[in-house]
């Protein structure tokens, strides 16, 4: 490995080394310098993704223009969500260096899932975040709830290793290779072994991004993880696992399979999500719900991509991560020995916690797709690629589908500023610096990317694998 290499390969470094760093520096003297030291590791590979444009290869591993970006954009969203996490976590008395040496682990393992160059290495870095989530969300101690969840995502997350591990072993057992380039080459001759084992990966991919019908595990993981782990959780994994099912499209060629697949996913996914999303009375469970169905409009995207279904999936899953992120961090800021997560405990919210509840609408805006907020933009898109697809029916549900989810959006907004509260309101507390500015970096550009897409969109069409 020359120079030139490590140099690329720099941020999976600091974050993997890092990740050791933190362990050993909590064993020899216990603090609460911690979380500051693992955000300035984040700054670090962030900034060496920007500064470092160079482009290298090493077995398993290609650095490359597509993993640079994804390696950005997740670095990004860890630094918002250990923002939240190190005042949430200290008023939730979660102590030790267990917690930010996992965080800088689901991040790296991120990071290799986005740049993988075989099956290999991409289940490597699909199960190394995975993992790391296992033991994030039930990292509360004497949390009922945090065990649950945790045991739950457990359970079904081995079922979904399995099954990928399964499909991949039938893919190598029919082309007799694990690199992603190679099976692409080779795509000319679509065999039952080589089918059965695609559509095996497609299940194992399907649980990660929530697709139905492996989505069940969601609603209880996200209302039983802490609010900082659940907006990494709902954003960073989910923009990683589609990179990785990017890089897995190709294997497929032009198996008209794979479309009835993913536009099955799609449908029963824009349903399910924003049908159960309706009856959710706990703003994490609609929430999760509702993150089903965007993740549909995903899967729609995926259906469309002759017609600029990739880039416009790209574009949406990064205006769904920022909505994401401000959301789950409005409820890391307010919480303190107790969670706010009913929707009831909002009343009032934009009037005693101005910064909050202007970061809680904007999200719910967004998520809604209601200019000029970048929901709107991302909605398009993806509408706008399935019809050029030749995908009216599809497309078609999928915009009474966001409809019918703008009601409950909505309501978050209606009950924020438009409801009084059975109690006078009391102001809430001030938020320090970490949490304003974890608040306001995913709302200024939710507000960006709704009023000026173009530039994003640019790009994803020059790195898109």
């Amino acid at each position: 490995m020359t120079s030139r290499d490590i140099m690329a390969l720099m941020p999976l470094i600091i974050l993997a080394g890092g990740c050791v760093l933190v362990l050993l520096a909590g064993a020899i003297k216990p603090g609460g310098y911690l979380y500051e030291f693992a955000g300035a590791l984040i700054l670090s590979a962030l900034f060496s993704t920007l500064l470092l444009p160079v482009d290298a290869a090493m077995p398993g591993l290609a650095i490359t223009p597509f993993s640079r970006f994804c390696m950005l954009a997740l670095t990004s969203a860890g630094l918002v969500a250990l923002l939240l996490a190190s005042a949430y976590n200290r008023r939730r008395e979660i102590f030790g260096e267990e917690y930010p040496a996992t965080f800088l682990f689901a991040l790296a393992g991120m990071g290799v899932a986005c740049a993988a160059t075989d099956l290999l290495m991409l289940f490597l870095g699909l199960e190394a975040f995975t993992f790391a989530f296992y033991i994030l969300v039930a990292i509360k101690r004497g949390s009922s709830k945090g065990g649950e969840a945790g045991l739950k995502y457990l359970l079904n997350g081995t079922l979904s290793a399995a099954i990928l591990a399964m499909g991949m072993a039938l893919v190598y057992a029919a082309r007799g290779t694990l690199k992603l380039a190679e099976l692409a080459s080779s795509n000319g001759s679509q065999e039952p072994l080589f089918l059965a084992g695609g559509c095996l990966i497609l299940l194992g991919m399907a649980f990660k991004l929530s697709l139905v019908p492996a989505h069940l595990w969601t609603a209880d993981v996200y209302q039983g993880a802490p609010a900082p782990v659940t907006a990494l959780l709902s954003t960073a994994s989910k923009g990683a696992s589609l990179a990785a099912l990017l890089l897995l499209l190709p294997l497929f060629g032009a198996w008209h399979g794979l479309h009835d697949i993913l536009w099955l996913l799609a449908l029963l996914s824009m349903l399910a999500g924003n049908m159960a999303a309706l009856v959710q009375s706990n703003l994490k469970r609609m929430l999760a719900w509702s993150s089903v169905g965007q993740m549909g409009y995903v899967a729609l995207a995926l259906v469309a991509a002759p017609a600029g279904g990739l880039r416009a999936a790209v574009f949406y899953l990064v205006v769904y991560a920022t909505a994401g992120l401000a959301a789950f961090g409005v409820i890391s800021v307010l919480s303190d020995e107790q969670e706010f997560e009913t929707i009831e405990d909002f009343h009032g919210l934009g009037y005693r916690n101005p910064l909050a509840g202007a970061a809680l609408a904007v999200a719910m805006f967004s998520l809604a797709g209601i200019p000029p907020t970048a929901g709107f933009m991302g909605k398009f898109a993806v509408f706008a690629a399935a019809l050029r697809g030749g995908e009216f029916v599809l497309a078609l549900i999928g915009i009474l589908s966001a409809l019918v989810a703008v009601y409950f959006y909505l309501r978050i907004v209606v009950v924020m500023y438009m409801k009084t509260a059975a109690a006078p309101l009391e102001r809430g507390r001030t938020l320090n610096w970490a949490e304003t500015v974890a608040l306001i970096i995913p709302t200024l550009i939710m507000i960006l990317l709704g009023v000026y897409p173009q530039p994003l969109l640019e790009l994803m069409e020059k790195i898109l694998p």
